[in-house]
């Protein structure tokens, strides 16, 4: 049976703010998906039915009910936050389809309706994710599925529009490609990325809407879709030119008025940054990830004082010589990582005592070895 969250762990994590939904307040966040919305409703001329759903789904729904394989490994407890052996938080904005594609097959059972639909599934999403300027462990996601009943099916050509549509409306201007993708609920699935000074930066993934997804819901072999889900977080951050996923957040009056709307980010005097490199045993499976999901849980609020935890290198600990094993307390079968993190409080400047118990903390989070090497004093 998977682990499931403690009392305590769920409460903290239902009560991070969902900057997509107006009910907790405005936030820029908002207007980027309304525009989005505008843009497809204005381009198809079809009915809008929004579907924002629970935070927490069932495990068919964010992962059966989409097509995912009982043995995915999406499904291990180091991916997903389950609540119960039934519920879990909701890991992707996708875990919302199902049941909006119930909701619109119900409705065509009672009585006819529109036959061209734009389902809209915005929200937060919970996700191990790794830490720097622009991953956080609970981003904001946004799923866009036009479903038509209409004789002619949608296309790749369909698929092409929707994309050109969105990247018109949210970032004018810019240069997109699509890479072949694979996804359990799409047919010929791609990610498409758009360039920004010369780097291309995934802002999408996409694709026809699996029939058999339909199915599942109980939309007839009448039915076709296309199926889109983004990362608002980044979209918002390209628009604006934000350059760190935790102004999003911020507090500081002079930041969040920015916000507020969609004009160019401003930036605000930033705070020293403070750097700790780490040598750490960990076990030899570990990625970044992995790293980042041990600090958010042991910082709890005072992660966003972790500006970046970055593999600097590693080497199977097979390979140390004995004083290193000894230094790290490490077992043969782990791994010694260098860690660079970088820590820096958006709000004030990080003293060097408390740079040094944030360091701490982020190094008993991250190393599996026996021995430690404190900074702030023995333990």
């Amino acid at each position: 049976m998977p682990a499931h969250l403690s009392a305590e762990h769920l409460a903290r994590d239902l009560s991070v703010r969902d900057l997509s939904d107006p009910a907790a307040g405005p936030h820029a966040l908002q207007l980027v998906l309304a525009r989005a919305v505008d843009a497809l409703a204005e381009e198809w001329g079809c009915q809008v039915r929004w579907w924002r759903g629970e935070r927490t789904v069932t495990v068919e729904d964010n992962y059966d009910n989409l097509g995912y394989r009982r043995d995915d490994i999406t499904r291990d407890t180091r991916y997903t936050r389950y609540v119960d052996d039934r519920l879990m938080l909701r890991s992707h904005s996708s875990a919302l389809i199902p049941a909006a594609l119930r909701a619109l097959a119900g409705e065509q059972a009672r009585h006819s309706s529109d036959d061209d639909v734009l389902l809209v599934c915005p929200g937060l999403v919970y996700r191990r994710d790794s830490i720097d300027r622009l991953h956080t462990g609970t981003p904001h996601q946004l799923d866009l599925w036009r479903l038509t009943r209409r004789p002619s099916a949608l296309t790749t050509a369909d698929l092409d529009g929707m994309v050109t549509t969105l990247v018109e409306a949210l970032l004018p201007g810019a240069k997109h490609r699509h890479e072949d993708r694979v996804h359990p609920y799409t047919l010929s699935g791609r990610q498409v990325d758009v360039e920004r000074e010369g780097e291309w930066i995934e802002v999408a993934e996409c694709g026809l809407a699996h029939p058999r997804v339909l199915e599942r819901a109980g939309l007839g072999a009448e039915w076709s879709g296309l199926a889109l889900g983004m990362g608002l977080d980044r979209m918002l951050m390209l628009l604006k030119g934000v350059p760190d996923i935790r102004i999003l957040r911020s507090a500081k009056p002079s930041v969040a008025a920015q916000m507020t709307d969609l004009t160019p980010y401003r930036p605000v005097s930033a705070m020293p940054a403070v750097r700790r490199d780490l040598s750490v045993a960990v076990d030899r499976d570990d990625l970044a990830e992995d790293l980042g999901d041990r600090v958010r849980d042991a910082l709890g609020p005072d992660a966003d004082c972790v500006e970046t935890v970055e593999i600097l290198a590693e080497t199977p600990c097979a390979d140390l010589p004995p004083q290193a094993l000894a230094r790290l307390g490490a077992r043969r079968e782990q791994k010694n990582l260098l860690l660079k993190v970088v820590l820096r409080h958006l709000d004030r400047t990080l003293t060097d005592h408390d740079a040094n118990l944030l360091r701490d903390r982020v190094y008993a989070a991250v190393h599996q070895g026996g021995a430690h090497q404190w900074a702030a004093g023995e333990r």
